[in-house]
């Protein structure tokens, strides 16, 4: 069973950059056809997709976040890391790593979510 787990600070100031990392518990992250994804979900709202890094190393970005949005991996310790810039307290939110296969990539690996709230 693969375990994800996010790591980072849980407040950042306005304007700052927000940082999380998410840690996979067993496999490979370059397992072919898997994508690992960051989701949020503000409060009240629903889940948004904020973008992925896959198994070759694309990335891939929602239109609206792509630019403040770094995705970024670490192979050898099965991490990949998100970076926000800019932020606003309407990121604030529960932000969450996840692993999607081949065919539907759906997301059937979810990490427990980390609340991130931006305020001075």
């Amino acid at each position: 069973q693969v375990q994800l787990q996010e790591s980072g600070t849980g407040l950042v100031k306005p304007s700052q950059m927000l940082s999380l990392t998410c840690t996979v518990s067993s496999g490979s992250i370059t397992t072919s056809y898997y994508a690992w994804s960051w989701i949020r979900q503000p409060p009240g709202k629903g889940l948004e997709w904020m973008g992925a890094i896959a198994y070759d190393g694309s990335t891939y970005y929602s239109p609206s976040l792509k630019s403040r949005t770094s995705i970024s991996r670490d192979t050898s310790k099965k991490q990949f890391s998100l970076q926000l810039s800019s932020v606003t307290p309407e990121d604030t939110a529960v932000y969450y790593c996840a692993g999607a296969g081949w065919p539907n990539y759906d997301h059937d690996y979810w990490g427990q979510g980390t609340q991130v709230t931006v305020s001075s």
